[in-house]
């Protein structure tokens, strides 16, 4: 039945078992009928088993013998890994089971999606939450709680399969956004991948010698360049078009600020300066 999926019938694999996927899995221990876990590093799969993070793992997912027994299957790896897994999916795996993705860019994750086999009940989840510490060791059980989790699901996604991954958020109690790739990666480049290339130009920028001098306002606005590159790489490169837009209206805005100071245009400060503190109060409180 299209309709009949049950959370606690479910055996869940998660590829990838670092903050998110391990936070996905603490969240989810207890609620699913089993969890196993995948990942390339030994230490991470040694620490998953220590602290019963999981039922079951391996780091290949090819000698994992109960990823065959899978009702769902997340992959929780950088984008280009994602990406390789998807393709290596139909030689790992022939029976039917849903695939959900947690990728920070959609629309390459989603095509790729929508080459698969049609045994594979494909749709594209984004959780909008993380640490700039990542790891299996930094995971949290309520790391999802309260954040969106967007949902892009094809035109083939089944009425299971997005009942099933509603399913999860609600278990991990995250709130639910549905939207398509294209508009989401729009989005996230101003709202997430832009903000992270300004902290890491920000940290850049200030000189050696004034580090004793940093303070709460520079270390919460350069907090996002604190996290690994090899992490963001791939989201940079997937999301390429999108950040350069936001990177151009982001530049937009710092021009206008430097010719009003060049100017010395108060007047014109200052309404900008309360233009952007009344937006910030709309969007983000």
């Amino acid at each position: 039945m299209e309709d009949g999926f049950r959370l606690q019938d479910s055996k869940i694999a998660i590829i990838g078992l670092g903050l998110m996927g391990g936070s996905l899995a603490l969240g989810l221990k207890g609620k699913c009928a089993a969890l196993y876990g995948i990942d390339s590093h030994p230490a991470t799969l040694e620490l998953a088993l220590d602290k019963e993070i999981v039922d079951s793992a391996d780091t290949d997912p090819a000698r994992l013998s109960v990823l065959p027994q899978a009702d769902i299957v997340v992959l929780a790896t950088p984008v280009p890994t994602i990406i390789s897994l998807i393709q290596k999916l139909p030689s790992l795996i022939n029976h039917s089971c849903i695939v959900l993705d947690l990728g920070s860019t959609k629309s390459r994750i989603m095509s790729a999606m929508d080459a698969l086999p049609s045994r594979f009940d494909v749709v594209g989840g984004h959780p909008i939450c993380g640490k700039e510490r990542l790891g299996l060791e930094n995971a949290d059980a309520v790391l999802y709680q309260n954040a969106p989790f967007v949902i892009t699901p094809l035109k083939r996604t089944t009425l299971r399969a997005r009942t099933a991954i509603e399913h999860m958020i609600s278990a991990i109690g995250a709130r639910s956004i549905e939207m398509n790739a294209e508009d989401h990666d729009r989005a996230l480049a101003f709202t997430s991948h832009l903000p992270f290339l300004i902290s890491s130009a920000l940290a850049l920028t200030v000189p050696h010698e004034n580090a004793r001098l940093i303070g709460s306002g520079f270390r919460s606005t350069a907090r996002l360049a604190a996290t690994p590159g090899s992490m963001m790489l791939g989201v940079l490169q997937s999301n390429r078009e999108n950040i350069l837009n936001a990177l151009h209206h982001y530049q937009g805005q710092l021009s206008i600020l430097e010719s009003a100071l060049i100017s010395n245009d108060e007047s014109a400060i200052e309404s900008m300066l309360n233009s952007a503190r009344s937006r910030y109060q709309g969007t983000v409180h």
